[in-house]
């Protein structure tokens, strides 16, 4: 080669010579003997050299199959050697475990995680991943190839990380400790007499426990300027239960959010979590976390998620029989779409898992996509959408359409693009149930028709909607008879005379009905309630309907003289024959619902 380095040994025999004239010329043996060493050490020294530049030539094929193996797999290429990486970033991945399936936290901006890994295909990789999205939910993890070299220069910085001892305080909270407050936390007095002397892990067992117990849908924590007040949703109405110290919030907030998962020394923004407690028998509790900046601290709010709770029959939901017997044929039809309506906390997603527990046949492939995923459903392939990378409803539902379903549930219809999708696969041979957001059955057509949806369309789509509201029960261990006032007994007389002729309902004598309401006890919380019950307005598509909506122009008044003539009874009046039933009370229909 014309650069002189021809080979390692003709390198190596040049610099030998040069050594040897060195050394003859030298006259004294104290003058040669000392040549001699000189000449070994530039021996040695280029030895060295050449090692090194053999060692770098390696070093850099490696990195540069590495790099070709990454173009192949369609993974981004990085080497770590000399990257900085931050003890905080790499204790992301515990030492033990990057070492053992050769893969590291090397960088964490805005968002985004980024994990080299050696060997792709480990099977493992993909829990890891999963257990890094679980606790960084507002981060996307990405990964990166990485050379074995890379990996081995870059675990060494594991020796920056603490070492420390890790101490469970009790943030694992079980059946057993929830076990353990039921027999004692039996009423909200001596729930507000326990928690402030309790210790964190024992506050928060406590209120699980007691939420459980009382059959609490959310735990409410609110910080205020001398504490922070905790209120429980009991059958859809919040109720103070008790008052913690100043001293005692930011502690049990901490715990909470550690529990969950979430960042505790992040207190300026929004946060969200999960914990999941295995009751036993299959049965498991889903508490969904939700954090929230305020004035004097965090909010924190949990949702008590019993996978119990979707055990609930489609017979069982309390639609009456004329209504249901028309809705159950709907159900059954291979493909069209079935609407719910109603505001947030009317009972839709119930609604909406007992018909698809009625559906669930081995046979029969469903789909759902969800914000958030409630419960999990055995047989059923549930999707979660996620805006913060950009997975929408519109996005999620065309790609669930390429899964092969039979049945798909949507959790919302909230823009014409989810719409129009959603119509289409309904037209296509797919069950479609959603809900979308109305006051009432009425509205639902407006509302298509508003987002731009044509009639010609959505007439042949449609199978049935259902607008509903939950209204209290009365509790039966204090259920006693009483008289109403005489405006709510006019009022109810006007509903029921208004229910149609040919709704298969026979309208009830006011007159002589016997009402009741709870006088209130300790299995009630002295409210008088206990549980609830859905009141419903259905309505199918008959001939008229399909007109009107094929005309593209209906209003919902228009809509709800087509219904009543159509012989469907409205929420209120639904609740009229519930309350002459002894189910509720006049004062709980009113509340919830029109005529």
């Amino acid at each position: 080669m014309d650069d002189g380095f021809t080979s390692i040994d003709d390198l190596l025999h040049q610099q030998r010579s040069a050594s040897g004239a060195t050394a003859a010329s030298s006259d004294a043996l104290f003058e040669e003997e000392e040549g001699q060493t000189e000449g070994e050490a530039q021996v040695a020294q280029t030895e060295h050299v050449v090692e090194e530049k053999m060692e770098s030539f390696r070093l850099d094929t490696l990195e540069d199959e590495t790099r070709s193996r990454a173009d192949l797999l369609g993974i981004p290429y990085i080497s770590l050697q000399a990257f900085p990486i931050g003890p905080d970033i790499i204790s992301l991945i515990p030492e033990e475990e990057a070492r053992e399936h050769k893969v590291i936290s090397f960088f964490r901006l805005e968002g985004t995680i980024r994990l080299g890994v050696v060997d792709p295909d480990d099977p493992v990789l993909h829990d890891i991943i999963a257990r890094i999205q679980h606790l960084h939910s507002e981060s996307e993890v990405v990964l990166h190839l990485i050379s074995q070299h890379s990996f081995d220069s870059a675990v060494k910085l594991y020796k920056n990380v603490a070492k420390v001892r890790i101490v469970e305080y009790g943030v694992h909270i079980t059946k057993e400790h929830l076990d353990q407050y039921k027999e004692e936390i039996t009423s909200f007095d001596i729930l507000a007499e326990k928690l402030p002397t309790a210790t964190t892990t024992e506050a928060f067992a406590m209120l699980i426990s007691a939420a459980s117990a009382m059959g609490s849908s959310d735990v409410h924590i609110e910080s205020e300027a001398d504490g922070a007040v905790i209120r429980f949703r009991i059958d859809g109405i919040l109720a103070d239960v008790a008052h913690i110290p100043p001293h005692m919030v930011p502690r049990l907030i901490s715990r909470i959010k550690g529990v969950a998962g979430l960042k505790i020394n992040v207190t300026t923004i929004p946060q969200d979590g999960r914990i999941t407690i295995e009751m036993g028998k299959e049965e498991t509790l889903e508490i969904r976390v939700s954090s929230l900046p305020s004035a004097f601290g965090e909010s924190i709010v949990f949702r008590l998620l019993h996978s119990s709770s979707i055990g609930l029959n489609f017979e069982e939901l309390g639609i009456r029989d004329a209504a249901f017997q028309k809705l159950n044929v709907e159900i059954a039809k291979p493909n069209g779409m079935i609407i719910t309506t109603g505001p947030t906390g009317s009972g839709k997603t119930t609604t909406l898992y007992a018909i698809l527990n009625k559906l669930n046949q081995p046979g029969t492939k469903i789909i759902t996509l969800e914000n958030p995923i409630e419960y999990k459903l055995k047989g059923i392939v549930q999707s979660q959408i996620d805006h913060s990378k950009k997975y929408t409803f519109e996005m999620g539902l065309r790609s669930i359409l390429r899964q092969d379903p039979d049945i798909v549930m949507v959790g919302e219809i909230r823009d014409t693009e989810t719409a129009q999708t959603a119509i289409d696969a309904a037209l296509t041979g797919h069950l479609m149930l959603s809900t979308i957001h109305t006051n009432d059955a009425a509205g639902v057509v407006p509302r298509f028709l508003g987002m731009g949806i044509n009639g010609i369309f959505l007439a042949p789509a449609l199978n049935a909607v259902i607008g509903q509201r939950l209204v209290r029960r009365i509790c039966e261990q204090c259920k006693t008879e009483y008289t109403p006032p005489t405006e709510e007994v006019a009022k109810m007389k006007e509903w029921v005379a208004a229910i149609p002729e040919n709704s298969g309902e026979v309208p009830p004598d006011v007159d002589a009905l016997t009402f009741y309401k709870g006088k209130g006890c300790q299995v009630c919380g002295d409210t008088g309630y206990k549980g609830r019950v859905g009141i419903y307005e259905i309505f199918t598509i008959i001939p008229e309907i399909e007109q009107q909506i094929l005309s593209g122009r209906v209003s919902e008044f228009q809509m709800k003289e087509i219904l009543a003539k159509a012989g469907m009874v409205s929420m209120g009046q639904d609740g009229m024959l519930k309350v002459a039933e002894g189910i509720t009370t006049l004062e709980e229909v009113f509340r919830v619902a029109k005529g």
